[in-house]
């Protein structure tokens, strides 16, 4: 009760801190007069006062963020893992270098329960359960979004729905009122020895049928010096096996087979090779592990508007992945060997039988295989069906929407037992309310009841894995606050801010416990998460000239283990979790240069259970600065950007053990057409 009551209280004292908000309008007035002293008529010249729409992030039932092309660059940011970092209530765990894995996990959930959707149609990994997003170019990203908990979008594909939180990645597309080509070359060094050249080729050759091409190559040596004290020792050397090369290709192809109705196919390739610089543990950098990725994947979107009442959306995507991981330890030579395959299909239908009322009905259908050289393997196929129901309700100050997700699984293996069948209902609903017309002030409040089906290493990884898991399910409950504010004839031209609480409970937390000769998985976690979400931003116009661009966020995140009141973890904040977490962005731009400064601030985390000073981890914070300017001749153009990162120079640890480079450079020269 004591804990409700907190909750009540921190929920209240959000509320309080509300501000009001006043959108501007759009403004064209032309006047033809007869002056009356002199009979004649005045042509008085057009005015267009552009107005700015209401960011999406702010009208949203529910958390949701999104970052732009012109934002992004904006920040300075290189790849999706740093322009995560800059979304409230989203953690990154990098095991550090270029080459490090980099996984996105929501409100301390797990990145598990958090989905990844790349041009509207989901990423997986049913091995791991976890997306590894330094797998996606920056460079070719028009648009990232963050969804948190129940969604506005109900005219999406069944698996949209299904996770606690989804980042959205969308690529550039050609203009389609525009026929000529569009290139967008670049090429970034770095310390380390990083080079990552890239090219993007955007056409559209009729008003009907367009392509695009993009592919870029990244090396890097990765042997960046660190230090790093463990216990009482400090430890002064440099990481190696760090070293990475990655190659990436994309093609697209977009067509509009009718006014009606439109085309979209997709192409991927990813190979990459690097060593796992793994952990510094007994003075011992030495590391030998190597890691092989190709990932190769086809996907297609059609969607056909059968009335201005009615339409519907087709996905369709064909995923292989093959992963190698060669260790040469003292104990012998490892060389572990997966591949894995994925079909999947969606067909999405939204109508709107009604004024103001949407409704939509998703089937999707999935089929996974996992093949593994490793002894006693199981080869397990799990085949999924996912079908959703959505409504969205939507007056000019009232919106409501609400869904019903019903999921069924069912596997086989080839030897051994597999685990039961699944099936479960996963309901869901948002509001929002703006109670005034002359101020866009809105409160919002969501509520999803969703789980994250165990993953085939939970389930079948050799003497660890245990068929009789049951899912992890999380309750989300969210109530925010959302208010801007436009002041065209001030110098502060724009400013907003976002407040949300929530409250999450994480039930049958799926942990590997000692049993009496080995590891096995087994539901035993319970988690209890309060936390607050705050977004600020704000832009000025210093001069005619000169702009200033301000964001912000801060994160509070309380998130315990309260499994066994008997335990001695009882209480304790879970593992990499921190309880304070904020960034900052502060953009000046300039005739002559623009000036771009990030912070990245974490709070103490602990890598156990039990939070004791000998698991604890420090906190930290990162700056960065960077340098850019643009230099157009005609239709073409260059931009020069230096970046001077880490600039505190200190190792920090994300993932203990694992030290961040200190203090380095980059130069990325981009030329665009």
């Amino acid at each position: 009760m004591g804990k409700l009551n907190d909750f009540v209280r921190m929920c209240i004292f959000v509320i309080s801190g509300i501000i009001t908000f006043i959108p501007v309008v759009s403004l064209y007035s032309q006047n033809t007069s007869q002056d009356s002293i002199t009979g004649k008529v005045h042509q008085i010249p057009d005015v267009t006062v552009s107005a700015r729409k209401t960011p999406p992030s702010l009208t949203a039932t529910s958390p949701f963020q999104v970052m732009n092309k012109s934002e992004l660059e904006r920040m300075g940011t290189y790849d999706v893992a740093e322009a995560v970092k800059h979304f409230s209530g989203v953690s990154v765990k990098d095991y550090g270098g270029i080459g490090g894995l980099k996984t996105v996990s929501v409100r301390s959930m797990g990145a598990q329960h958090t989905g990844v959707t790349y041009d509207g149609v989901s990423v997986s990994d049913c091995q791991s359960g976890q997306i590894d997003v330094s797998r996606y170019s920056l460079s070719n990203v028009s648009e990232l979004s963050m969804t948190i908990g129940q969604t506005d979008n109900i005219y999406q594909s069944a698996k949209a729905f299904a996770s606690a939180g989804v980042l959205n990645i969308q690529t550039s597309r050609p203009d389609s009122e525009n026929l000529s080509a569009k290139i967008y070359s670049n090429v970034k060094i770095g310390s380390f020895g990083m080079i990552n050249p890239s090219v993007l080729y955007m056409q559209n050759f009729t008003k009907r049928i367009g392509i695009s091409l993009y592919g870029d190559y990244l090396q890097a040596e990765g042997d960046y010096p660190f230090k790093m004290w463990n216990g009482n020792h400090l430890i002064d050397s440099k990481r190696n096996n760090s070293d990475i090369r990655t190659w990436r290709a994309e093609a697209n192809v977009y067509a509009s087979l009718h006014k009606n109705q439109e085309l979209q196919f997709k192409a991927y390739m990813f190979d990459s090779r690097r060593g796992l610089p793994g952990s510094v543990v007994y003075d011992n950098p030495y590391a030998a592990e190597r890691l092989y990725d190709k990932n190769y994947f086809v996907q297609s979107r059609y969607e056909k508007l059968w009335s201005e009442k009615l339409k519907i959306q087709a996905l369709g995507k064909f995923n292989y992945t093959w992963t190698r991981d060669y260790n040469n330890e003292a104990s012998g030579i490892t060389d572990d060997r997966y591949k894995q395959t994925e079909t999947y299909l969606s067909a999405t239908i939204l109508a709107n039988p009604i004024k103001n009322l949407s409704v939509s009905f998703a089937q999707d259908f999935a089929y996974n295989y996992l093949y593994t050289n490793l002894r006693n393997s199981k080869f397990p196929r799990r085949y999924t069906s996912l079908s959703v129901i959505a409504a969205r309700y939507e007056l000019k100050r009232f919106t409501a929407s609400a869904s019903l997700l019903n999921t069924y699984i069912t596997e086989n293996v080839k030897t051994g037992k597999a685990s039961d069948d699944r099936k479960r209902l996963s309901p869901a609903f948002s509001m929002s309310w703006k109670p005034f017309d002359n101020h866009n002030l809105r409160f919002r409040a969501s509520y999803k009841d969703i789980f994250r089906t165990p993953t085939f290493n939970d389930l079948y990884y050799t003497l660890i894995g245990n068929t009789n898991l049951k899912p992890e399910t999380t309750r989300q409950a969210n109530l925010g606050i959302t208010w801007s504010k436009s002041i065209p004839e001030s110098h502060l031209k724009f400013i907003s801010i976002s407040t949300d609480a929530y409250y999450n409970i994480v039930n049958d937390k799926i942990v590997a416990v000692p049993t009496m000769f080995v590891w096995k998985m087994m539901n035993v976690g319970k988690v209890e998460t309060i936390g607050t979400d705050i977004n600020v931003s704000a832009e000025c116009n210093i001069t005619e000239n000169v702009n200033l661009y301000i964001t912000g966020s801060y994160n509070f995140t309380q998130a315990e283990d309260i499994t066994d009141e008997t335990s001695k973890t009882w209480r304790n904040q879970i593992i990499y979790t921190p309880k304070h977490y904020g960034t900052s962005s502060i953009t000046l731009e300039t005739p002559w240069v623009n000036i771009i400064y990030n912070m990245i601030a974490s709070s103490e985390r602990y890598t156990f259970a039990q939070n004791l000073p000998s698991y604890r981890i420090d906190p930290y914070t990162d700056h960065s600065v960077s340098i850019y300017r643009k230099f157009n001749f005609g239709k073409h153009g260059i931009k020069i950007q230096f970046d001077a990162l880490n600039l505190g120079g200190k190792n920090y640890e994300i993932i203990r053990f694992y030290p961040m480079p200190g203090r380095n450079y980059k130069i990325s020269i981009n030329y665009y057409l």
